[in-house]
């Protein structure tokens, strides 16, 4: 199991409270069954988990980009090869950004197929059961759809608010996130909304993804304080009534010098699907996964313990919510048999050592000297530590050392460094967190 990566240090909106914090594990390429030598991306996983809607322009289908789906059996399968909607969807115009609704029923996309009113709209296609065929689909009308463009949609699971993308007038800048919701499923979309700042921006904010229960949002962002030109960030709220918090990075781990975009939370919330065209792929663009994983080290002191079960049961029953971490990975408000099962599920490592922690240069600093040492505080049980470092993935493993330092090569200036410390001891290996920093200005040596 992967444990622990990036650590999202969610602070919620209404109130302010801080959560249940989680983290990101190393990500892991979808492979060569679901990715192709093409551009494979735009994905949108089903509730049960089961079915994989995803956009490609791979041979073998009708236009620039076709909706595909990869379907498996269970959760614990591998994904089968992506098959084509066929022409009743696809048309040799563009279809992509594909979102599939909580039934399975109920498939929004974007098109610039003929019979829009902008250069690309959002378009709908419905099917009364999952065994039967996809109908001809529906423009949104131009209620939703405008002169502009529309994609990247994203429909709450009881099918009443859509978010997507847009440059339309009374934006912020570039693309937005806009919102539209109906009364019913039966009535007609109602005019969309601006999410406004925080999560709008000046620069290009987009491809957004709402988790199961409504109070996270996942979106592309051109905004500063990235690792490449997009990358993927997440806003929290409370409650489905507040507001949206301020964006917080996804972090090295997930986020590189390449582009990532159109991330997708699992309906159970334990793994974040995305695609990039970072190195290890198999075409221009790949899809990618990465679990999301609650931390329950409440007290922050490196080990998962008793001292943090004893936190947990102390407010059994209540609203505590920096141990709320179930259903994962925000809570829901109460501690209870959810919480205690996540717990237990990460409580016990098989004896395998903790992850190493507190990097040395600290993650994401800049102005590092070329000369550096890094150093690292050992997980407890380790014995030995795998040293992995580099300025592109997937990380080479560089060195194995029994102190918790190494000295690497002389570095090159203005460079972004990676690293990582995988914990070893006779049980096994614990896979430890992505660490980035920029060493220091004045050209290359």
């Amino acid at each position: 199991m992967v444990l622990f990566g990036f650590v999202a240090a969610i602070v919620l909106g209404g109130g302010g409270s801080a959560r249940a914090n989680f983290t990101f594990g190393e990500p892991t390429n979808l492979g060569p069954v679901v990715n192709s030598s093409a551009v494979d991306q735009t994905l949108n996983i089903t509730a049960d988990g089961l079915s994989l809607y995803l956009s490609s322009d791979r041979p073998g289908g009708h236009g620039s980009l076709d909706l595909y789906v990869a379907t498996r059996e269970s959760t614990d399968d591998d994904w089968g090869p992506p098959v084509n909607l066929g022409p009743t969807v696809n048309t040799p115009s563009l279809e992509g950004h594909g979102c599939i609704s909580a039934d399975g029923l109920t498939l929004y996309f974007c098109s610039n197929r003929p019979g829009g009113f902008g250069s690309y709209d959002l378009w709908v296609t419905t099917r009364a059961t999952k065994a039967e065929n996809w109908c001809t689909p529906v423009n949104l009308g131009p209620t939703v759809n405008s002169s502009t463009y529309a994609m990247e949609s994203s429909i709450s699971p009881d099918g009443l608010t859509l978010w997507f993308e847009s440059p339309r007038p009374g934006g912020l800048g570039g693309g937005d996130v806009w919102m539209t919701t109906r009364p019913t499923i039966s009535d007609p979309w109602g005019p969309p909304v601006n999410l406004g700042p925080p999560v709008n921006s000046a620069f290009d904010d987009g491809d957004p993804s709402i988790s199961d229960d409504g109070r996270i949002l996942f979106f592309t962002s051109g905004r500063p304080g990235g690792y490449g030109n997009y990358d993927l960030w997440v806003s929290t709220r409370k409650t489905t009534d507040d507001q949206w918090g301020t964006p917080v990075n996804l972090g090295g781990s997930v986020n590189q010098t390449y582009n990532e975009l159109g991330a997708n939370i699992s309906a159970d919330g334990r793994t974040l699907y995305f695609n990039s065209n970072r190195a290890g792929g198999y075409g221009s663009y790949d899809l990618w996964q990465a679990p999301i994983i609650p931390v329950v080290d409440f007290n922050r002191d490196g080990a998962v313990n008793l001292r943090d079960f004893s936190r947990l049961a102390r407010y059994w029953k209540q609203n505590q919510p920096v141990v709320d971490i179930g259903p994962t990975p925000l809570g829901d408000g109460r501690i209870d048999y959810r919480d205690l099962a996540v717990f237990a599920e990460y409580f016990r490592l098989g004896g395998r050592p903790f992850p190493a922690s507190n990097p040395n240069p600290a993650d994401g600093s800049t102005g590092i000297s070329t000369t550096a040492f890094l150093s690292w505080t050992a997980g407890d049980g380790a014995e030995s530590h795998e040293v992995y470092f580099g300025t592109t993935y997937p990380l080479p493993l560089v060195s194995t050392e029994t102190d918790t330092t190494y000295a690497p090569p002389l570095m090159a200036k203005n460079t972004t460094y990676y690293w990582r410390i995988d914990e070893v001891n006779s049980k096994g290996k614990t896979t430890g967190q992505t660490w980035s920093f920029v060493t220091e200005t004045g050209g290359t040596r």
